[in-house]
């Protein structure tokens, strides 16, 4: 089935938010007459809010415990480690397609569920929120995939294996660089997909 074209545009409007408006100057609340998104919308966005809060006290925790706190210093160290950004780029295309972003939001946030594993083994202190962020993370990929489904939208369906083998880190310090920069990379990629 067609996906109306006001729906698409709330869809990116989801992902570019105020830019979007700024360049459309419709608000998103004309665009749609669909109560279910916006309360999709609202949640989700409010749900996005949540764990960069969350992925924000482990970054807290990372620099109080380890003196890790500026990303600038750690470059050297970063390269040797391989740990690269997850793309969004599909999310801010000229040629934007619903399906091409929202399958990069998947990726990357099941990227970012199985990477969490090493900073659960950097912080054993704090296990119950390093969990919690992982099962936060599941569950907005999940709730995606779902409004793209009612969207009428092709969905991107993983395996249900567990995720892919972690990074292997050389010494101690090279894991707590490692997980300075899952967590500031996770955080980079939330404030993309809420914009």
């Amino acid at each position: 089935a067609a996906v109306p074209a006001g729906m698409l545009a709330l869809l990116l409007g989801t992902l570019l938010w105020a830019p979007w408006q700024a360049l459309h100057g419709a608000p998103l609340v004309e665009l749609s007459g669909d109560q279910d998104f916006q309360l999709f919308l609202h949640k989700n966005l409010e749900f996005t809010r949540k764990i960069k809060g969350d992925v924000a006290v482990l970054q807290r925790v990372v620099c109080d415990t380890f003196q890790l706190c500026k990303e600038e210093e750690l470059l050297l160290v970063r390269q040797d480690l391989g740990i690269v950004q997850v793309p969004l780029e599909q999310c801010h295309s000229r040629n934007f397609q619903a399906e091409a972003c929202f399958s990069q939001i998947h990726d990357g946030l099941r990227a970012y569920h199985g990477s969490l594993a090493a900073v659960l083994e950097l912080l054993p202190g704090h296990t119950s929120l390093v969990e919690t962020l992982q099962l936060d993370a599941a569950n907005l990929s999940s709730n995606i995939q779902q409004q793209m489904e009612d969207l009428g939208l092709a969905t991107v369906t993983y395996p249900t294996e567990g995720p892919g083998p972690l990074p292997t880190f050389s010494s101690s310090f090279h894991h707590q660089v490692g997980g300075f920069f899952i967590l500031a990379n996770f955080q980079r990629f939330l404030e993309t997909a809420y914009r």
